[in-house]
């Protein structure tokens, strides 16, 4: 078994810090951060990939160190890229750099690194080590890490509900069961997603921009550039080609500062839509859009989390199809009582063996309300192994 300090635990801790600084920028690339130290603990360098294209994290903490880093360790949250992209490879670096020992996180589970990297390193006569807080890692870059190995984006629905599980009054009201605080928190998880998704009913019934608002977030402006911030792809699916182009979302904005939209449906619609909306023909399943096939699609485009704010259907037929990563429920003290609507809408179920289990992940109260994170049984039994 591998043994590290308690040095490499804080150099590593740091280093996963910074690589939270790009979770708002970097994607379709992985979260990494970086720092270049002495066994003592003493930092030379350290740095963040801030955005696909542009250097990658071993070279911002490699450019801040200078000649200290020969002899030095690095640690970083991802194995080093052994391959040229859109930027040379950082192993290649670190060996020019002369640092004697690589400790990474995790292996990039991207085919064209995993584990190409350290072995370029160790062929230059650099020690390497894997393992350190493996775990945090693997969390900051979930979706980037299950694009790598099945192809598909990882899948968080999100619902809101009030305390007897209802989504919305039975005419279709739900503007706001919950409060200014959970809705705020709705906006940072939407920043770091890739897309967000919904569905033609929703976008219907409450004509919303689907769009960030960076404003509420109070991100640190001497971490992130405003330029690097990006707006999260608006994916709609209208299966019945019914969104009327006087949508919201559908329609441009000054500097198309709320980012782009995919409409996905059976068939090419008719409307004259904004040159921000582009549309893809999904196949069908039965009469609905093959959802499998959807996530397929959206895998290709390099996403790598999708964020569904959706109603009981779409909800409900993301469930069924198992295409569910994670829930996450915001819950408000309050009661609509059994008129209202469900959270997901689903075939009956008969007998308990055929319940759906999940295991809690998270629960915390956000201003008044209750944000609870759940994932799957199955899954969590996976992750534990």
């Amino acid at each position: 078994m591998t043994q590290f300090s308690n040095n490499d635990f804080l150099m590593m801790a740091r280093a996963i810090q910074l690589a939270k600084f790009g979770q708002y920028t970097t994607a379709p690339n992985p979260n990494v951060g970086c720092v270049i130290s002495d066994d003592q603990g003493v930092v030379f360098g350290e740095g963040w990939h801030k955005k696909a294209g542009t250097p990658h994290a071993e070279i911002h903490a490699l450019k801040q160190a200078g000649e200290a880093a020969k002899g030095a360790t690095a640690y970083v949250t991802l194995e080093p890229c052994s391959h040229f992209g859109r930027t040379p490879p950082c192993a290649d670096s670190l060996i020019a750099a002369g640092v004697s020992r690589v400790v990474a996180a995790m292996v990039d589970p991207n085919p064209l690194v995993s584990g190409n990297g350290l072995r370029k390193l160790q062929q230059a006569g650099i020690k390497t080590q894997q393992g350190l807080l493996q775990t945090d890692a693997e969390q900051l870059n979930r979706g980037f890490i299950k694009r790598m190995r099945t192809g598909r984006p990882w899948v968080t629905v999100k619902l809101a509900a009030s305390l007897d599980g209802k989504t919305a009054l039975e005419n279709g009201q739900s503007q706001w069961i919950t409060g200014s605080q959970a809705r705020q928190d709705v906006q940072r998880h939407r920043a770091k997603s890739c897309a967000i998704l919904s569905g033609s009913g929703t976008v219907i019934a409450d004509n919303p921009m689907l769009n960030v608002r960076y404003a509420e977030l109070n991100l640190s402006k001497d971490k992130l550039a405003q330029q690097d911030l990006r707006q999260p792809l608006r994916v709609l699916l209208d299966g019945r080609n019914q969104l009327p182009s006087s949508l919201k979302c559908l329609q441009s904005t000054e500097n198309n500062v709320a980012g782009k939209v995919l409409l996905i449906n059976g068939r090419r619609s008719e409307h004259q839509f904004e040159k921000h909306v582009s549309q893809w023909q999904a196949p069908f399943k039965g009469n609905k859009l093959d959802l499998e096939k959807v996530m397929d699609k959206l895998g290709e485009m390099q996403l790598n989390q999708i964020w569904v704010e959706a109603g009981a259907k779409l909800a409900g037929a993301l469930l069924q199809n198992k295409l569910i990563d994670e829930l996450i429920l915001y819950q408000a003290p309050k009661l609509i009582g059994s008129a209202g609507q469900n959270l997901f809408d689903t075939v009956p179920i008969e007998t308990m063996q055929d319940v759906t289990d999940l295991c809690w992940k998270d629960i915390r109260q956000v201003g008044n309300d209750l944000k609870m994170t759940a994932v799957f049984a199955n899954e969590h039994i996976n992750e534990a192994n």
